[in-house]
């Protein structure tokens, strides 16, 4: 029973190490992810809204205010 008991030890502490390998693969793949949407997000920013040029922005929506809605700001 002790050898099982070794055997699981070892097993463990091989799973350990794969998974601080894998984590830190998987750290790099969410860090260069992340740091491409974050300059994305500054280049829309800057050159497509930067300059007053948000008055020129067309939205995807066809509604001409797409964001307001009447029954939500309607005063009773």
């Amino acid at each position: 029973m002790t050898s099982f008991f070794l055997f699981l030890g070892d097993v463990f502490r091989w799973s350990f190490g794969f998974y601080d390998l894998f984590g830190n693969v998987i750290n790099w793949i969410l860090f260069t992810v992340a740091s491409i949407l974050f300059i994305y997000w500054c280049y829309v920013l800057v050159v497509k809204l930067g300059n007053s040029k948000d008055y020129d922005y067309e939205p995807p929506s066809k509604d001409i205010r797409p964001y307001y809605d009447p029954k939500i700001y309607k005063k009773d």
